[in-house]
């Protein structure tokens, strides 16, 4: 391809830059005479000497050589293999610099996208609506960020005769055997081991995605912080299970952890871990966990948060800035098992919780059972289509509560919001791009973006979750 002309520099071309900040995913930016290159592993505020690997007409790629002048956020990643994997981009960052650079994140959204105006964290949003800005505070972070994964899903190949497992390599298919993961609960790490083991010895295929030959596609491992319990799922591609009772009773008295031992059938050629039909091979169907006193089923399909230490304080805060006295009636917009819903459920008179997956409408139907919960009604469907007919029914919200995928709010939901006029609006984020968004709407139809409590879910990765508070303004 040739040259982009008139660009200060091209492909192959070296320069000694200044990072100046962060993209969204991890990358440092830099600039060679007004020109933005991004650089995997730079830091911000550092000087550093790079390769021009790429360039396009308004930004370029770029390697990193060396760093002339370190920033003093900069630390050795603990893990040695971090540089291979793609899992975590943010571990040659010290713990309180990711802190305070996911913060920095959610306020430069909030004010480019969201166009709102941002007060610093100082004091709370206490005196509702008082403020001249949104109040953004600190990021919530862990005492202990690592070892925080209660699930691994590991995709399994060969080598030299025995079964590896591991990550794939960054921006392939290659499976890297890994021994242990630093972000993964340890007890995950030895199931995957005992499990490569005891199929090595049996003689166990592993699934090859050229020829889609081979067994055993993936391992997938949940682990519940409170009870202790583990479940173990196989992902195969066929039914049959050769040496199956050998390898579940090695399984079992190997690790006698495991309550739950289930197959899931993926014949499919295709990069999706789970196939549509699974079956207990030995034990329950599920486990049990609590996140604060409410218990939860957790099944072999079903959506469980991954952080369950930090899932708390993020529900906690949900629950705070809901603003509950024992009277409200709230919705949960996309209430998923019900994890939400069942902490609201706790202290309103009555919870709503809506969801598009039938599945997991049905876990949280029986999560609402197992906790004894009689004040919370579930119901399948898109709560663009079933908030409206609620409010048919006269169903009124005191509060709305919003926790949507990446792609944030459907827009006819944030309508809905507008026509229903909750006293408080709730909205959980796992996206600060959308949230800046879906906020201008909100701020648009008559809400005032009270406070914003950035929480990190996932220590040494470039996400961070949110938990925003808004209020109905008192003009009308």
């Amino acid at each position: 391809m040739a040259a982009l002309a008139g660009l200060p520099v091209q492909k192959n071309d070296e320069a000694v830059i200044d990072i100046i900040g962060m993209t969204h995913d991890g990358e440092g930016v830099g600039r060679v005479k007004g020109y933005a290159l991004f650089v995997g592993g730079a830091l911000p505020g550092e000087k550093v000497r790079v390769k021009v690997l790429k360039t396009k007409k308004q930004y370029g790629y770029a390697k990193l050589l060396d760093v002339v002048q370190a920033s003093p956020d900069r630390i050795a990643a603990p893990c040695p293999i971090y540089d291979q994997c793609g899992g975590c981009q943010l571990q040659h960052m010290s713990y309180e610099g990711q802190l305070a650079w996911k913060r920095q994140h959610v306020v430069d959204v909030l004010e480019r996208i969201g166009k709102l105006t941002v007060v610093g964290s100082s004091g709370s949003g206490a005196e509702l609506g008082s403020t001249a800005g949104v109040v953004v505070h600190p990021t919530l972070g862990m005492s202990e960020p690592w070892r925080y994964r209660n699930k691994a899903q590991v995709p399994i190949g060969t080598a030299e005769g025995g079964l590896i497992g591991g990550f794939y390599a960054r921006g392939s298919h290659r499976i890297i055997d890994m021994e242990a993961c630093l972000i993964q609960d340890e007890r995950n790490d030895q199931v995957v081991a005992r499990v490569k083991e005891i199929g090595s010895q049996l003689g166990i295929s592993a699934y090859n995605e050229e020829t889609g030959r081979g067994l055993l596609r993936h391992v997938v491992v949940k682990t519940a912080f409170r009870t202790g319990e583990l479940m173990l799922v196989l992902v195969t591609n066929g039914r049959d299970i050769p040496h199956r009772d050998a390898w579940i009773g090695s399984i079992r008295e190997q690790i006698p952890a495991v309550a739950s031992i289930v197959q899931n059938i993926n014949t499919k050629k295709t990069n999706v871990i789970f196939g549509d039909e699974t079956r207990v091979l030995w034990g329950r169907d599920v486990i049990y966990d609590y996140i604060g006193n409410v218990q939860f089923a957790i099944s072999a399909r079903s959506f469980y948060q991954v952080n369950p230490v930090q899932t708390e304080v993020l529900y906690g805060k949900t629950v705070e800035y809901a603003g509950l006295t024992g009277k409200e009636t709230v919705i949960d917009a996309y209430c998923g098992i019900g994890t939400i819903s069942l902490f609201l459920a706790q202290h309103a008179d009555q919870v709503y919780g809506v969801e598009i997956v039938k599945e997991a409408i049905d876990d949280a139907r029986s999560n609402a059972e197992l906790n004894g919960m009689r004040n919370v009604q579930f119901e399948v469907g898109a709560s663009e289509d079933v908030i409206p007919r609620w409010k048919e029914q006269g169903i009124e919200a005191d509060v709305i509560v919003v926790d949507p995928p990446r792609k944030g709010c459907d827009p006819r939901l944030l309508e809905t919001i507008l026509e229903m006029k909750p006293e408080r609006v709730v909205y959980v984020s796992c996206n600060p791009s959308t949230l800046a968004r879906d906020l201008r709407v909100l701020e648009d139809g008559g809400y005032k973006t009270v406070e914003v409590q950035p929480v990190d879910m996932f220590p040494h990765t470039v996400h961070v979750e949110c938990c925003s508070l808004l209020v109905r303004n008192r003009k009308e």
